[in-house]
Parts: C-alpha cells; sequence; structure tokens
C-alpha cells in the first residue's frame, strides 16, 4: 500500500505542478513483478512507468523492477529488470535493429559486437503483438536474460552488452529523458 500512495501522491502532485507525468494505467495496479522474475530478482522492488511513444504513437508501457540498495546514477552495477509491454505489433528483427542503433548512441560498438549482439538479438526477441510482454534482466556481472510472456528466450552473457542494452533507457545519454525520469522516479540518485 505504501507504493501505491507514493505513486497516487506523485500524480496528484503533477497535476498541482502542471507537471507532465507519462505513466500508463497498469502501474498504479502493478502489484508485483512479472513472475519469471520472483526467483531471479527477489525482493524486487517497483521503480516507476513509463509510456513510449514515438511520433505520437503509442509503442510499448514499460515497468523497471530493481533489487534493494539500487542507485540510479550506477544502473549498470545493480541487477533490475525492465518489462515492456507492447501497444502494437512488431517484428523481432526491427526491435532488434532499433536496440543496436540506440546502444551505439551510448558507447562505440566494434563492428564484430555489433553483428554478434545483433544476432543474439535476433535469438532473444520474436515479433510481438499487441499485449505481448519482453522481461529483460540485467546481472552486471553475467550479463543479460530475456523472456517473452513469461517464457525463457535467451541469455546474452556479456556485461558490456547488458550495460550498454539496459542503457538506452537507464543512462543519462538516453535518447528518452522523460522517460527515463519516470522509470527511475521511485529510486534514489
Amino acid at each position: 500500500m505504501p507504493k501505491r500512495r507514493t505513486l497516487l501522491s506523485a500524480c496528484a502532485a503533477s497535476l498541482l505542478t502542471g507537471a507532465s507525468l507519462t505513466l500508463p494505467r497498469q502501474a498504479l495496479a502493478q502489484a508485483a513483478p512479472p513472475a519469471e522474475l520472483a526467483t531471479e530478482l527477489p525482493g524486487a522492488l517497483w521503480a516507476g512507468s513509463a509510456r513510449m511513444r514515438f511520433f505520437g504513437l503509442d509503442v510499448y508501457d514499460t515497468t523497471l523492477w530493481v533489487a534493494p540498495g539500487f542507485r540510479a546514477g550506477s544502473y549498470a552495477q545493480h541487477d533490475l529488470a525492465l518489462a515492456l509491454t507492447y501497444l502494437r505489433g512488431l517484428s523481432g528483427r526491427a526491435i532488434a535493429q532499433r536496440s543496436l542503433k540506440e546502444m551505439g548512441r551510448l558507447g562505440d560498438i566494434s563492428p564484430e559486437s555489433a553483428q554478434r549482439w545483433l544476432a543474439a538479438m535476433l535469438a532473444a526477441f520474436p515479433d510481438v503483438k499487441v499485449g505481448d510482454r519482453i522481461t529483460g534482466l540485467h546481472s552486471p556481472a553475467a550479463g543479460a536474460r530475456f523472456w517473452h510472456n513469461g517464457q525463457p528466450r535467451a541469455a546474452i552473457r556479456d556485461p558490456e552488452f547488458s550495460r550498454l542494452f539496459f542503457g538506452i533507457w537507464l543512462s543519462e545519454s538516453t535518447s528518452e529523458p522523460q522517460l527515463r525520469s519516470a522509470l527511475l522516479a521511485q529510486t534514489r540518485p
């Protein structure tokens, strides 16, 4: 109940200050992390939620779950998970290619790494339809793991891949700073 009160307080404050708050309706009802994270991210805490829009089109709702002790400024050093619930159909190839492009904005990627990571993301990301969920788990020392609608998909055992991939949403250099702020709303700097 305290998390819900905090979220409701944030919504009320945004109305009073005239600020724009981008939170999907599901954020109010979200009580627990997705089932696939129960053993993978014990004690997970809801950190924030947001809706991704591209040229005015709703693309997905995303929710961030973090391990206790998480600090936003050092996100890559903490276990965390992002769940993306798609609001439109997209090909897995388009998701992988866009992800690689965004990762390249955050750091230099060698051609060899780009090729290897694209192949790994093609295996991890299926074509999605409205309502499908892709959940990603970042483990600083181990890399990333992915699920599609709660079913395991792939593990990419490369910490640098994982840092850059989750940096798409969480890096201070993200192309979507408002989305980042909403995702990190309940965390410490």
